[in-house]
């Protein structure tokens, strides 16, 4: 696992919290909320493609196919 991801992840959360705080001073809070949620799903994208590499990482120490 390299650090950059954890990075990535935190650069994301940043920024979606930034244009969320924005968006709710602006008086567009159903904006903000789906904006949460794709930040969410963008964060739970990548965290789950991390956690099937370290499966398939796995498997490939074990032998088992």
């Amino acid at each position: 696992m390299d650090i950059s991801i954890l990075f990535k992840l935190a650069a994301i959360g940043i920024i979606i919290t930034v244009v969320c705080q924005v968006l709710k001073k602006s008086d567009r809070d159903d904006v903000a909320t789906v904006v949460s949620i794709v930040g969410l799903v963008i964060a739970l994208t990548v965290a789950v493609t991390m956690i099937g590499d370290l499966f398939q990482t796995v498997k490939e120490i074990f032998g088992v196919y």
